[in-house]
């Protein structure tokens, strides 16, 4: 007789890519596993041989389980046995599918961040193609778009996802919950080589200190390398007030994100598509973040539907000083790459002065002007940085200068 039953994942018509478990404990009896499949002859098999395998890892002798399956991977299916077992049994094991060789890579702290896409952390069939997206960062989220009664489960579904899928060389990312709940993920996701933590809600320099103290703890009791960025998204009136002793509240910070749609709440407004009742707010972090010198990352545009507003809100944006934006979908992350990149202008005022700038530490000159312009140093600084960055996206070759040079010659 069942003595305790427990389910995780999701099942029904609409359900692609996951798997329903329902897991009863009983007295005696041994394991009796059902399975329902569409491809019931291909991998029911491999599935049974996995529940029975799951159970014995975590000690389970005598239950009966059953699963609902919608074309789920192995390390969904292993998450959510693993969610339902926990739910019954007090353990402090886990049971790790094998980690992906393409994903052990480090990203830098100064690499351009355009695109983060944000994927609900317990649906995993957004995950699973989370490396075709193209977007510069994924965002598996366990704060605001997973359910309160599912932050379990969802919290070791992606810790098996980014073990398991190939992210394709985008920065691999998580936010976290608030509080404790946020310390617990960091349980989960910290050995698994992520690349960056979103901190959400900021509002002072303490929650930023108990993530890096945790995060170092960590990393030390696993004897892992290699920094995880930090990026803190601010939330309220209070943190934009705090954002610039945020941003300095540790070295590990890369990035200030803001978050319209909680903060245009806290202030009791409805947010525009002008956006006029945000741009303090907005402003004010931009400053924060170039004086402390992190990149300024806007809000999520939220109507997928509407491109020309995506690619309006994506400009100012970017004349507002914003390096980068959030997004939803992934048919937003092109239009928001070609917007926040150097256009053809911007590109060639840049190469010009930085000719010009070269030209004048040739001669030995301490002034350097464009046609009748005087250039300051942080005119040339900035135009140094458009270059690099169109170098990198492709948009100029390495030898630009060389090509110049040989034109001038002929």
């Amino acid at each position: 007789m069942d003595t305790n039953v427990a389910s995780a994942g999701n099942s029904g018509p609409k359900i692609r890519s996951d798997c329903e478990v329902t897991l009863g404990l009983r007295d005696e009896g041994g394991v009796i596993v059902e399975i329902k499949s569409k491809v019931f002859s291909l991998y029911g098999e491999s599935i049974k041989s996995q529940c029975l395998e799951l159970l014995e890892f975590f000690g389970v002798k005598n239950a009966i389980i059953k699963v609902d399956d919608s074309g789920a991977l192995p390390f969904v299916i292993s998450a959510r046995i693993e969610a339902a077992i926990k739910q019954l049994v007090e353990t402090e094991r886990e049971y790790l599918p094998p980690f992906n060789e393409n994903n052990r890579y480090q990203t830098d702290r100064n690499r351009f961040r355009f695109s983060r896409l944000y994927i609900p952390g317990n649906n995993p069939a957004m995950m699973i193609n989370a490396g075709l997206y193209s977007a510069e960062g994924i965002i598996l989220d366990l704060e605001d778009s997973v359910a309160p009664a599912r932050k379990d489960e969802a919290r070791i579904m992606v810790r098996n996802a980014l073990r398991q899928v190939d992210f394709g060389g985008a920065e691999r990312m998580v936010r976290i919950n608030q509080g404790e709940r946020g310390i617990k993920d960091l349980e989960y996701i910290v050995p698994q080589n992520i690349n960056l933590v979103l901190i959400p809600k900021c509002e002072n320099t303490e929650a930023v200190v108990s993530v890096d103290k945790k995060i170092s703890e960590i990393t030390e009791r696993h004897g892992l390398s290699g920094n995880i960025h930090l990026m803190p998204i601010i939330e309220s009136a209070l943190g934009i007030e705090k954002s610039y002793e945020i941003a300095n509240s540790s070295e590990n910070i890369v990035a200030l994100a803001i978050g319209l749609e909680d903060f245009t709440a806290d202030i009791g407004v409805q947010r525009t598509t002008d956006g006029r009742e945000s741009l303090y707010a907005r402003t004010r972090l931009v400053n924060a973040a170039k004086a402390s010198g992190r990149q300024p990352v806007d809000s999520v545009f939220a109507d997928v539907a509407d491109m020309e507003g995506l690619k309006k809100s994506v400009a100012e944006s970017k004349s507002l000083g914003f390096e980068g934006m959030g997004c939803i979908h992934p048919l937003q992350i092109p239009v928001i790459r070609e917007g926040y990149a150097p256009g053809e202008e911007e590109i060639e005022r840049s190469k010009n002065i930085v000719v010009a700038y070269a030209g004048a530490v040739r001669r030995g000159l301490g002034v350097v002007a464009l046609g009748s312009k005087m250039i300051d140093p942080p005119v040339v600084a900035r135009a140094v940085k458009i270059i690099d960055l169109s170098v990198s996206l492709g948009l100029l070759p390495v030898n630009w200068m060389d090509e110049i040079s040989s034109d001038q010659n002929q």
